[in-house]
């Protein structure tokens, strides 16, 4: 598990410095867009952020990486002036929680389900670099969390076991919008964290849960990708029905994930449109889907009749001569 931890930290840090130059040759390259009266999303490096500015001062969902926060800064008080008082960790990925330090010296709140904060600390304990313990969300929830702020209720909810073990959902319910975190990205094959508790099904069942709270004008923010609607949503559900239901018969007729992935054509049609172009490819999330239904059914048993009557029959002697 500390391999994975170390793994998963480095993975993201990396990436940042990888790509953190613009053809601007400034650190950050930060666009910011307006969703609704006071909502807006920001896109740099990392996950999307999302931004509620008003009266009351500015509530923030994710703040992507130390790096980049006095570029973020910059673009936020030049709308509001006004103290950063709550952040939001959508979950624990790096991407999404780096600048939480700089946020914390800010004066922000920051807030987490239980299970990210568990995971940030994780990565704080695991990592090479010496990470402030102001990184850590101070406050948690497990389920729901409803905020009365810049004239809004803001509700956070949790989402089980979707793309991490501890995701949640912003939804500004005067503004009817949703920021999703990486529960969803749009028009890219998604990310299913199984090492931290992440699902195909959760994932799934996230999808749905959008679209239970949404409706036809709701304004999406997604954890990566360009501003979304509940259209989007439903082809994301349509997309990864489509390849489970491939993969699965292909699983169930004991291909190989070598085999499977040799048969990729019925992911042409997403290709096509953009979905391997992410962060996950073509070949991640058909392994990524291949890899969930075996761990719900276990591994292919290549094994002929006779060769698991024999083996049966080797287990019930040893069971024998045991007893």
């Amino acid at each position: 598990m500390q391999k994975i931890i170390v793994a998963v930290f480095v993975f993201f840090s990396f990436n940042f410095i990888s790509t953190a130059q613009t053809d601007t040759g400034e650190a950050y390259n930060i666009k910011l867009s307006k969703v609704s009266r006071n909502v807006y999303m920001l896109q740099g490096k990392g996950g999307n952020m999302g931004l509620s500015l008003g009266h009351d001062g500015v509530f923030m969902i994710d703040d992507q990486f130390e790096e980049g926060i006095p570029d973020i800064l910059k673009k936020i008080r030049k709308l509001n002036k006004k103290p950063i008082k709550y952040i939001v960790n959508t979950h624990y990925h790096p991407d999404h929680i780096g600048g939480n330090v700089l946020m914390a010296n800010e004066g922000a709140t920051i807030f987490s389900h239980e299970n990210a904060r568990k995971r940030i600390e994780d990565l704080r304990k695991n990592s090479s670099e010496k990470l402030e313990t102001k990184i850590l969300p101070i406050i948690t929830i497990t389920e729901d969390l409803t905020f009365y702020f810049n004239g809004e209720k803001i509700m956070v909810f949790h989402v089980h076991n979707a793309h991490t073990d501890g995701d949640v959902m912003v939804y500004f319910t005067n503004s009817n919008v949703i920021h999703t975190g990486d529960a969803f990205v749009n028009r890219l094959y998604p990310f299913i964290d199984h090492e931290s508790g992440g699902s195909l099904e959760g994932y799934y069942k996230a999808l749905e849960k959008i679209l239970m709270v949404g409706d036809e004008h709701t304004k999406i923010i997604p954890g990566h990708g360009e501003l979304a609607t509940i259209q989007d949503v439903k082809n994301s559900l349509d997309m990864i029905t489509v390849i489970w239901k491939r993969v699965s018969h292909y699983y169930t007729n004991k291909k190989t994930i070598e085999e499977v992935l040799a048969l990729n054509d019925f992911t042409q049609n997403f290709d096509e449109k953009g979905y391997g172009n992410g962060f996950i490819t073509t070949e991640k999330f058909i392994r990524s889907i291949y890899k969930d239904i075996e761990i719900e059914n276990g591994p292919i048993d290549n094994r002929t009749m006779e060769e698991r009557l024999n083996d049966k029959v080797k287990e019930q002697k040893k069971a024998k001569k045991k007893g």
